[in-house]
């Protein structure tokens, strides 16, 4: 991994930068931080990729109608995966054999593929005897009547793998690792983050702290007396066994969303799945079993000779999600040398936010950040 990308380069009075958060987010950051030179501590409260990076259907795309600001940054992200896998090799957990999507009963896809193409995005309208000449893998027979879209330039991405990857580059730019440091806090002094605490006892100092930990950041936020609307909900995903069989794409159906692995299985999610999710009040969770399922039901369906499907891992926890659904990026206003990161497409824009943060916390200011930085919300409220 470390002979992928250049040395770093020795900077004189380099800043030590603290970043908080495990997940793909975090971990990118820390990782351009370090190799631009900067002394980087990475810490997380638990493990590498044991929040909500390691169970992302992790689909990279803009697909959809979004705004045109979201929508270049989305695509500026999935850019930067085309060339961290051309760069690294790392052609595994980076793929790009494409996305189809098709409706439910009543609805169309229709009007979006027509976005799409007035837009200069990839899309394909295709009819359910075309699909399989396209995207080998499906049962045609579970495609709507109407047909699909398929967007030939998308991909998919294993998020634990990647971040792997980029504690490794981490670790050989001379950046710190620590994990298991229990849940940490911004320390701030005179309006500016100074360090961070953590629940093991350890303080690092720093001049800058980038505060990644997922649907966590509204609520560590707000222990400062700062408000960024959330409207994170439960996620779950299902890991399947080890199968044989020929999907390399990403699906996107009505009933379930599916994504292949570099392990040989295939991961499985869904909206209504997650709606069936039982929340507890000490913030446990409980998944029934007719849930699960359900949805591996839903999955054999679509695919190519109906596979029997068992599951072997299920992740279960809260998805980050903004409040306005845009990306909550930057420095916060109101304290100097914080940096938050917050944002549902945390696996498209995790290459592309990790680098921009690294470049703003370094001292430039990166234009495509401007619609999406915190002190909208404090606008908002006024």
């Amino acid at each position: 991994m470390s002979t992928a990308f250049p040395a770093p380069t020795p900077r004189a009075g380099a800043p030590r930068v603290v970043v908080v958060g495990g997940g793909v987010l975090g971990v990118s950051t820390a990782a351009h931080l370090a190799r631009a030179g900067a002394r980087v501590d990475l810490v997380t409260e638990a493990a590498f990729a044991s929040g909500a990076s390691g169970r992302s259907l992790s689909w990279l795309n803009s697909a959809g109608a979004r705004s045109d600001a979201y929508h270049r940054l989305r695509t500026v992200g999935i850019d930067r995966y085309r060339t961290f896998a051309a760069r690294t090799g790392l052609t595994d957990r980076v793929r790009f054999d494409g996305g189809l999507t098709w409706a439910g009963p009543g609805e169309s896809y229709k009007e979006r593929h027509a976005h799409e193409l007035s837009i200069g995005y990839d899309s394909v309208w295709l009819a359910p005897e075309e699909v399989a000449s396209w995207t080998p893998g499906v049962d045609a027979s579970a495609v709507a009547e109407e047909g699909a879209v398929f967007n030939p330039g998308e991909g998919w991405v294993d998020l634990p793998l990647l971040v792997e990857a980029l504690v490794e580059q981490v670790r050989a730019a001379g950046g710190e690792v620590r994990t298991g440091v229990g849940r940490a806090r911004p320390v701030v002094a005179g309006g500016r983050a100074t360090g961070v605490a953590t629940a093991s006892g350890t303080t690092f100092d720093a001049d800058a702290v980038v505060w990644a930990t997922g649907p966590r950041v509204p609520r560590d936020l707000a222990e400062l007396g700062l408000h960024v609307p959330d409207a994170s909900p439960v996620s779950l995903l299902l890991e399947t066994q080890r199968i044989d069989h020929p999907l390399r794409a990403v699906l996107n159906t009505p009933r379930v969303a599916i994504r292949p692995t570099p392990h040989g299985t295939f991961v499985l999610d869904s909206g209504w799945s997650e709606e069936e999710v039982v929340v507890r009040g000490d913030g446990d969770h409980e998944v029934p079993g007719s849930t699960i399922a359900g949805l591996l039901e839903e999955g054999a369906r679509v695919l190519a000779g109906n596979p029997r499907l068992e599951v072997t891992r299920r992740g279960v926890g809260p998805k980050p999600i903004p409040g306005d659904g845009e990306p909550v990026v930057g420095e916060l206003p109101e304290v100097a040398g914080l940096h938050v990161l917050f944002t549902h497409s945390g696996a498209t824009l995790g290459l592309v936010l990790g680098e921009f943060t690294a470049r703003e916390v370094l001292g430039e200011r990166v234009p495509l950040l401007e619609p999406f930085r915190p002190g909208r919300f404090a606008a908002a409220t006024v």
